[in-house]
């Protein structure tokens, strides 16, 4: 929530700009099927044009014309069957691209590769990260970070319906099944921050469930990582009181706030919430308005989510919005 979050804006979806290895592979194989579909569409509109162009011309009293019914139609014929043989050069031609593709995107180098596990809910996303290189593990939401240059191997996993997380710069689509575990390994070569959305319509509130995927230098990502390993600052003064209204308001039975006692799983970890550029998966910016009216009256904001309404008073409002602004 502070004052800077402003100048970062997301990059929009844009398969068109890919930012990473991964994405420049997909979009090679989209320019190619592109290539393959434009000479096609050529072909056959000119031999439409042409078919036309040399038909016979009739008036309304000329007897129809039933020869080819006797005649063989040598160069029709012919034109079909090189059209056939084509098409199915093409299509096996698109078949290749897209295995060597796929083969491309599936052997991404990986050693000391960042580890993520990503939950897909409704509708909000929960990563748990575990840096094999330096042994910290965090939990966040609704936010990546990735270093640029460095392989992340995310494991994706859903705990109510099918989910699909989509990375138009970095990435493909890939599901998030219940009860089974899929991968997507990616690597980020372009700083920046690039906007991820679920794929699959997933309930109500399907279209607001955004993830910012934030990609930095690696000194950057180790500062923010190292930040996020840290549980909460204490509480002290206005905040120290906001502390207590978020105890007394049961926020902790679904919200974890590590270094406190409320360690609630039922939503997102809470830990570093003002270090997050946006509120509710996407759906806000994380600015002290935008966070005040998400907790009076979630419900109204984005219908459907589980995050009750919580009307206070206008202290304990305030003071609790001035603790929630301290978990950086």
């Amino acid at each position: 929530m502070s004052g800077d979050k402003s100048a970062i804006i997301p990059i929009a979806q844009d398969v068109l700009r890919p930012g990473g290895v991964q994405a420049e592979h997909i979009l090679n194989l989209w320019h190619g099927t592109l290539a393959l579909c434009t000479v096609v569409f050529v072909l056959v509109l000119g031999a439409t044009l042409l078919a036309l162009w040399r038909a016979r011309r009739g008036g309304l009293q000329s007897a129809p014309d039933v020869s080819p019914l006797s005649t063989p139609e040598v160069g029709p014929r012919r034109a079909v069957t090189w059209a056939a043989v084509l098409s199915a050069v093409g299509l096996a031609g698109l078949l290749w691209a897209d295995v060597r593709t796929g083969s491309a995107l599936a052997q991404l180098p990986a050693e000391g590769a960042l580890r993520i596990e990503l939950t897909g809910k409704q509708w909000w996303w929960q990563a748990v990260y575990d840096d094999p290189q330096t042994g910290a593990r965090f939990v966040t939401a609704n936010e990546l970070h990735l270093p640029v240059g460095r392989a992340a191997i995310i494991t994706l996993r859903s705990d109510d319906v099918i989910h699909t997380l989509w990375i138009p710069n970095l990435h493909g689509k890939k599901d998030l099944i219940p009860g089974r575990a899929t991968e997507m390994r990616l690597r980020a070569d372009q700083a920046g921050v690039y906007r991820a959305q679920c794929a699959e319509f997933c309930g109500q509130q399907h279209t607001l469930m955004a993830l910012l995927v934030v990609a930095e230098p690696p000194a950057q990502y180790a500062s923010w990582a190292a930040a996020q390993a840290r549980p909460a600052v204490a509480a002290e003064g206005v905040a120290g009181r906001g502390l207590q209204v978020f105890m007394d308001n049961r926020c902790a039975n679904c919200h974890t706030i590590a270094g406190t006692p409320a360690a609630g799983q039922g939503g997102p970890d809470l830990t570093h919430l003002a270090s997050r550029q946006m509120l509710a998966a996407g759906t806000l910016p994380n600015t002290r308005g935008h966070l005040g009216g998400w907790i009076v009256d979630a419900p109204s904001l984005k219908p459907g989510t589980i995050m009750p309404a919580t009307p206070l008073p206008a202290d304990q409002l305030h003071a609790l919005l001035a603790y929630m602004e301290s978990l950086r």
